[in-house]
């Protein structure tokens, strides 16, 4: 997903940087990206998504949780940081990982 924001963003700065119309055209395009962003079609999506990659993330988090318990509980010594250690890193590396709702 980032990937094509990224690309639809370049797309839309090279069209910008093309045209003759320059600043214009590129006023333009962001006020109709604010309102498509800003529209409660797309705000209602967007907290959706928002609340089922939380419920896939907690889930996740809990599986991944059980099955570290697990391999210890077998005395596996590759795994012997802390739990807090290892929820530490989790969410260090969810943290790093998420893209900022208000983008545009």
């Amino acid at each position: 997903m980032r990937g094509k924001l990224i690309f639809i963003t370049g797309v839309g700065v090279g069209y910008v940087l093309g045209t003759r119309a320059g600043r214009e055209k590129f006023d333009q395009m962001v006020a109709q990206a604010r309102k498509f962003w800003e529209s409660p079609t797309v705000q209602e999506a967007a907290g959706v998504v928002q609340a089922q990659a939380t419920r896939l993330y907690d889930e996740g988090k809990a599986v991944v949780t059980d099955q570290v318990h697990k391999m210890n509980k077998r005395g596996d010594k590759a795994l012997e940081e802390s739990d807090a250690d290892k929820e530490g890193a989790w969410d260090d590396a969810v943290r790093r990982s998420q893209f900022p709702a208000n983008a545009f």
